[in-house]
């Protein structure tokens, strides 16, 4: 076990996350408690998601299947929701169901009715892409909402709201504040789907600032991933 994954070490990143996330949610004027932070243990060891566990958390993301099924099998034993949070291909997203309580990336409609079970509904968030690369993931803004009616009339769906990455060339809050309002027109056919899954470890107060419910947090609680 490395310094930075030591159980104290961790306790102390967590809880200043914790502190972070409460002070941003009482700026926004909001509770603290209507955030669900994600945390995302990519590349980390199972053993680190039990140590997390440990210390109560009981959401973690990962961003690869063959990964995230692995180290889902091996803490199967404990209560934690496993989050997908990485772009998916169709005919990885039966399995993805097998381990997941929710699904960040959902992308096209393809994707969707890949997903369409008679099982459980399980929860799903629309991803926007907000920059012109169509290598990222996400749909377009101008396509939310038909994918959001498509993920809406999909069995086995649950459409819980969106989800997007800030661009890494202009400032996170202007594109949180666009994503809340594609959030606001996804209401209008949607109303119980007003989740934003939004903000990482560099911009999580911003996000929250602009409505955020779902956090997705890495290095900030985790450390620098294993060399």
């Amino acid at each position: 076990m490395t310094d930075e994954h030591h159980p104290e070490v961790l306790a102390e990143r967590l809880q200043a996350v914790r502190d972070g996330v409460a002070d941003a949610a009482r700026a926004a004027g909001r509770a603290p408690d209507e955030i669900t932070t994600i945390v995302v243990t990519k590349f980390h060891p199972a053993s680190l998601v039990r140590d997390l566990a440990a210390l109560g958390v009981r959401d973690f993301g990962e961003n690869r299947h063959q990964e995230a099924q692995a180290k889902a099998a091996e803490v199967a034993d404990l209560d934690v929701h496993w989050h997908f949070i990485g772009q998916l291909q169709r005919k990885k997203a039966r399995q993805v169901r097998a381990y997941a309580s929710a699904i960040h990336s959902v992308d096209r409609a393809e994707l969707a009715q890949a997903l369409a079970s008679d099982d459980a509904a399980i929860d799903a968030f629309v991803q926007v892409n907000l920059t012109d690369d169509p290598r990222r993931g996400g749909v377009a803004p101008d396509g939310v909402e038909a994918l959001a009616e498509q993920v809406l009339a999909t069995p086995g769906l649950r459409l819980r709201g969106l989800m997007a990455v800030a661009p890494l060339d202009e400032a996170a809050r202007p594109a949180f504040a666009r994503v809340r309002e594609l959030g606001e027109l996804v209401q209008r056919i949607a109303p119980e789907a007003s989740a934003l899954s939004m903000g990482m470890s560099h911009d999580y107060r911003d996000a929250i600032l602009e409505g955020a419910t779902h956090l997705r947090i890495g290095t900030a609680i985790t450390g620098n991933r294993p060399g």
